[in-house]
């Protein structure tokens, strides 16, 4: 055998042997998924059940539109949060109608999962740009599906009076519970982790003082119903019947009467099922310890993904994913990528798994942006049909409640696609995500900003402005949104119809640099990271200003620091 064909041969065997590494890496980063999940809910699931608790404020609509965000990024899970609202409306504690804005939120919140994941891809430049891109597409879409669908739902109850119209005109009847395919492989392993008791967060939202006390971390893994007779001594109003005969002893009235008993048989065999620590506690080092997980997991899936895709097979890859059909059938592709993401999400029973998934292919360009959205998009779809066959499971008197608020969800992102899909100048997710995705690409700090302002700054100022009331929300949010229009729409003909604005607003030049760039606060975050890293591990940057080799040298080092100044504080 000659050493070309050997060094072929070593190259084929060493590329198969990544591919179960490469499975390895994605069970791994899947099951960390679940247990950040379950950190977040061990964390904050018990806060979420307090506000979802408060009926008064869910009834003002934007009010319920931030509790859907916030519940969701605290529990990290649209599915926990829906099965809540679900079991609120079921009860009758919660209407339809205040349900749906809550809804709306939990599809926002949802999205914060990929867009952490993207930021693990930050190390390289071009790759987290296109990361970051198409992780916010997601975002993109659900908010500007809440802008139009929000005030449209609260006017003319669209959404409630489709999903009314549906319960009214099938005669529903109860179904099989959704399959659970992913947790069959994942929970083997999450099980051995953590278990938690989810019933605690739905008992404190449903107003069960006794949960309030009670552990989310599930300790008894099997118990048994005991069904005893017992004599009980009753007053003399007590009806006696032949079921239920009385008799006298002692001047006293007794009868039988069931008990029921709950006892406890097997104990769970997960690492915290004995621990000493609280809730909080234990959801932060699982936090801790999930974030690594899925840090590293990413790393080396993006890492053997590059090295697999490489050449001809990368180019291969890419043209049979991203490709269209041929003309006038072009179209289809992107519908076709929508029914994909709706299957894979319903396989994997969670939009925020395949999103997170396909976040990688997307950075290291596998995926184009175009094809990332309709993916994206049949995904929101996919969380949603798993919801209606759970609902589908419900008693028969929760049936039609649950039924409708599944369906609410479903026609939210079917009008959303119809909104910002068919007709491709209404795209407008993608423009957004690739801005935004430049934008972190050249200000690496700005994604944790944008994190912190959409997903928690954001809504609780919202969220306190709307409790202040209608009034006061008016008063500050009018003006906010005439603003954000007017600068929108100066933007868009600065871009495409400069001559159609007077001179002075073709450009924000005459603005003060604070008000239309981010350098004076990169600059600012930059310079407080050389003052936190002199004396440490950088020694150069801090004292290239002290060179001893001469001016040729020192006038080389004064670039280079000038250089790494104004980088971002997170260097390559």
């Amino acid at each position: 055998m000659s050493q070309t064909q050997a060094e072929r041969m070593r190259s084929v065997f060493i590329n198969v042997s990544k591919i179960p590494l490469l499975f390895l890496f994605l069970y791994m980063f899947v099951c960390s998924l679940d247990v950040l999940s379950s950190a977040f809910q061990l964390a904050g699931g018990k806060v979420a059940g307090d506000i979802f608790n408060d009926n008064a404020i869910l009834s003002n609509p934007v009010a319920g539109l931030v509790v859907g965000i916030l519940v969701t990024v605290l529990v990290q899970s649209s599915s926990t949060s829906t099965s809540i609202v679900v079991s609120l409306v079921s009860s009758g504690l919660l209407n339809v109608r205040s349900a749906i804005p809550i809804l709306m939120g939990s599809n926002i919140g949802t999205s914060v999962t990929n867009t952490i994941v993207a930021l693990m891809q930050a190390g390289e430049r071009d790759e987290f740009e296109r990361a970051f891109a198409g992780a916010t597409v997601h975002d993109c879409f659900n908010w500007l599906s809440v802008l139009v669908l929000l005030p449209l739902e609260a006017t003319t109850g669209l959404l409630r009076r489709l999903s009314q119209a549906v319960v009214d005109t099938f005669h529903i009847s109860s179904g099989d519970k959704a399959p659970e395919m992913l947790k069959v492989m994942t929970e083997p392993l999450t099980k051995l982790i953590i278990q938690l008791d989810k019933s605690v967060i739905t008992g404190i939202a449903m107003g069960d003082e006794a949960m309030s006390n009670r552990s989310l971390v599930r300790v008894w893994c099997k118990n048994h119903i005991l069904t005893s007779s017992v004599n009980v001594s009753v007053g003399d109003s007590f009806n006696c019947t032949s079921v239920q005969p009385c008799w006298q002893s002692n001047a006293t009235t007794w009868t039988t009467q069931n008990m029921t008993l709950l006892v406890n048989i097997e104990k769970c065999s997960h690492l915290f099922v004995d621990s000493w620590l609280s809730d909080l506690a234990v959801g932060l080092i699982l936090l801790a310890c999930s974030l690594l997980l899925l840090c590293t997991c990413l790393l080396l899936l993006v890492k053997l993904l590059n090295s697999l895709l490489q050449g001809q097979v990368a180019k291969a890859i890419q043209r049979i994913i991203n490709t269209d059909f041929p003309y006038p059938f072009g179209w289809l592709a992107g519908y076709l990528a929508i029914l994909v993401g709706a299957g894979m999400t319903f396989v994997v029973q969670s939009s925020s798994v395949f999103t997170s998934a396909i976040t990688p292919l997307i950075g290291i360009g596998v995926i184009s942006i175009e094809r990332a959205y309709p993916l994206t998009l049949g995904s929101n779809i996919g969380t949603t049909t798993t919801a209606i066959l759970a609902a589908l499971a419900s008693p028969g008197d929760k049936l039609a409640a649950a039924f409708q608020v599944a369906l609410c969800h479903f026609f939210f992102n079917i009008l959303g696609i119809l909104l910002w899909y068919p007709v491709p100048t209404t795209r407008l997710p993608i423009r957004m995500a690739r801005t935004l995705g430049q934008r972190t690409a050249k200000y690496r700090w700005f994604a944790v900003l944008y994190l912190l302002l959409c997903f928690l700054l954001l809504p609780s100022l919202v969220f306190a402005l709307s409790m202040a009331g209608w009034q006061i929300m008016a008063g500050v949010g009018v003006p906010f949104a005439a603003a954000l229009l007017l600068v929108s729409v100066v933007n868009m003909l600065q871009v495409h119809r400069p001559g159609c604005l007077p001179v002075r607003l073709q450009s924000w030049d005459f603005l003060p640099v604070w008000m239309h760039s981010l350098q004076p606060l990169d600059t600012l975050l930059t310079k407080v990271t050389l003052c936190c890293a002199k004396g440490g591990s950088e020694p150069g940057l801090i004292q290239c200003s002290m060179d001893h080799d001469g001016p040729q040298k020192r006038s080389h080092m004064s670039t280079v620091c000038n250089t790494d100044r104004h980088s971002s504080i997170f260097p390559v």
